[in-house]
């Protein structure tokens, strides 16, 4: 009995002593090799490299740690991708990367997780002056957390990679980074269950470029002076909210082929057009306020099954672009707020007694004749637009919403007026 109770000790020390062996921490300095390093680490080892400079162009292949002390700088000395993995549950921690090559074809990276590197993180990294910052492929689980990442500004638009390029993968978290000067800051396509959430992105083409990716969370991200904020395109069940897109040169937020999706309290202002939705159904859109934009909501392509309620329409030039060919209404349970609206609330239950109409005639001689909105007020105004909508001919299909809100339901709308693309930050 006492020599199996001693049989069992030894083995448990023994199996301790060899999971501390298999952790061990190995450190880099200057002058000395990350390569070589990583090499003779074993599985589930950390690579600690102090603060210096390292021209090296690195290959993990086994499960490690790979930590920067004092922020060390890896440059890629402009071939290749700077860090290529080819392992699962490798780390990824407190570096400046930089100086990747721009082989479009190669798809160079400052860190290219090749297909079935599971579990990756990548935080608190500088990955800057690469083709693309982070390549993620047919892989689980990756985490991408409070990096700063910066493209190639040297580069035309076209000719550079994206910040961060999400392929096939599943259950990816992208949180609290810095993206900018890429061509898409996040371009997303054929996965699933992803969040991204508390990340800048901006001076981009877009900001987003989000294609066939189901059931995800966009949450609390600011997208500004892009030429388009968030693109979501040809998607189902996501959860679009408490975004900012604001400044940008085409649309604030695009939903393009987009249904069973909630888009709530995000702010759009100051973009070309707010909202792009484009043949978008079974959506609820609500609570957003949409301030400033040339065109608030430019809604086309059979976008009718939607619930648009208590959103605000303050200030844009032309408050909704409208191309169907019958009437839509929203508004049904809560109404929205519209800041050009001219009716009156006899009752003072907060809602107006006449319908609003995105684009009557009045509307349009508006867009056309600016100063005409001094009128607005005035009896020979409201007669036209009276006689307008009693006679068909004059008249043109449009949003309706037969309840609108007299005041605006997000209280802070003041601090996003004047919030234009030449604006910055």
């Amino acid at each position: 009995m006492k020599s199996a109770i001693a049989f069992i000790l030894l083995t448990v020390l023994a199996g301790l002593t060899g999971s501390v062996a298999r952790s061990a921490v190995l450190t880099v300095k200057p002058g000395q090799s990350i390569g070589v390093t990583i090499r003779a680490a074993s599985p589930g080892d950390t690579v600690q490299v102090m603060r210096g400079d390292y021209a090296e162009n690195l290959l993990i292949d086994k499960p490690l740690v790979l930590q920067g002390i004092d922020r060390p700088t890896i440059r890629g000395q402009f071939t290749g991708d700077v860090i290529r993995v080819r392992a699962s549950d490798v780390t990824i921690q407190g570096f400046i990367v930089r100086d990747s090559g721009i082989d479009q074809t190669a798809q160079n990276a400052g860190i290219y997780f090749e297909p079935g590197s599971d579990r990756p993180a990548v935080q608190d990294c500088d990955v800057v002056h690469n083709l693309f910052g982070i390549w993620l492929e047919s892989l689980k689980d990756a985490r991408v957390t409070r990096n700063i990442i910066t493209g190639r500004r040297d580069l035309l638009s076209a000719a550079r990679g994206n910040g961060v390029q999400v392929f096939n993968v599943t259950g990816v978290q992208v949180l609290g980074n810095n993206i900018s000067h890429a061509r898409d800051g996040i371009y997303v396509d054929v996965s699933r269950d992803a969040i991204f959430r508390g990340n800048k992105i901006h001076h981009l083409r877009y900001g987003t470029h989000y294609m066939n990716t189901n059931h995800s969370t966009w949450e609390n991200n600011e997208s500004y002076l892009n030429r388009g904020g968030l693109a979501l395109m040809e998607v189902r069940n996501l959860v679009v909210r408490n975004n900012r897109a604001w400044g940008n040169s085409d649309h604030g937020i695009m939903l393009r082929t987009i249904q069973d999706s909630v888009i709530e309290g995000n702010v759009v202002a100051g973009n070309a057009r707010g909202f792009f939705i484009y043949d978008a159904e079974y959506n609820t859109v609500r609570r957003n306020l949409v301030i400033g934009n040339r065109i608030g909501a430019h809604v086309s392509a059979g976008s009718f099954n939607n619930k648009v309620d208590g959103n605000d329409f303050i200030d844009n030039r032309e408050q909704v672009k409208y191309v169907a060919s019958r009437d839509v209404e929203w508004g049904k349970s809560e109404g929205n707020y519209w800041s050009n609206y001219s009716g009156w609330d006899q009752n003072g239950d907060g809602q107006g007694d006449v319908a609003y109409e995105a684009s009557d005639l009045v509307d349009r001689l508006n867009w056309q004749y600016p100063l005409l909105k001094l009128l607005l007020s005035s009896p020979s105004i409201q007669t036209l637009r009276f006689v307008a909508r009693q006679f068909p001919l004059l008249r043109a299909p449009s949003i309706v919403d037969k309840q609108p809100r007299m005041r605006p339901l997000n209280q802070a709308w003041r601090q996003w007026s004047g919030k234009q693309s030449h604006t910055g930050d």
